[in-house]
């Protein structure tokens, strides 16, 4: 076999796993949140930057808030999933890697003390924790809803700062009913891979 992880393992996290559009009520707990986290922050990125910022919106007034930036066809679902999640990118994130990359604790300021250079890294090793927060929620039993259709800058204003550029909102919870559309296709691999 090419894959050492478990094939039930294989499918949890990638065959069976889909983006769900209904959620049972079930609640999503702080400490399933926390253990989602406690796994993923060991994905790699470049100079173990940590720029990815996970805002939970639980109570129902901060829900109402942020129902009103969705796109309308991703209202309902956001509306009625047990937990929302807001990722975003701190482009500040600079300022912690004297701490996460002691190999070389000058990077702070040989590759990112331009705002341009940090915002870029920001989003593209924001975007790669992002998607190990997907598979960390499937790790965990629940299915993601990850969404890009909202208003950003409305999303900013309303929840982050100007130092944080959201990347996607993400329901979060058990599938509820008619949870998923049917499975899209994918490339095969022929379709992708190039050997030079």
């Amino acid at each position: 076999m090419s894959l050492v992880l478990d094939p039930a393992a294989q499918d949890l996290l990638f065959r069976e796993a889909r983006t769900a559009n209904t959620f049972t009520d079930e609640p999503v707990t702080e400490e399933q949140v926390q253990a989602i986290y406690d796994l993923v922050k060991y994905g790699p990125t470049a100079f173990n930057q940590t720029p990815l910022r996970i805002t939970l919106v639980r109570s129902a007034e901060a829900r109402e808030r942020l129902v009103q930036h969705m796109a309308e066809g991703n209202q309902p679902k956001t509306a009625s999933a047990p937990l929302v999640a807001i990722l975003s990118a701190d482009n500040e994130f600079h300022e912690e890697l004297p701490a996460l990359f002691p190999a070389f604790p000058q990077a702070k300021d040989v590759f990112f003390a331009e705002r341009p250079a940090r915002e870029g890294s920001a989003t593209l090793n924001a975007a790669l924790q992002a998607a190990y927060f997907i598979v960390g929620v499937r790790a965990a039993g629940l299915a993601a809803g990850p969404m890009t259709g909202f208003d950003f800058e409305g999303v900013r204003k309303e929840f982050l700062d100007d130092d944080h550029t959201p990347l996607m909102v993400v329901n979060i919870g058990r599938p509820g009913p008619d949870a998923w559309y049917p499975r899209s296709p994918r490339l095969a691999y022929e379709d992708v891979v190039t050997t030079v």
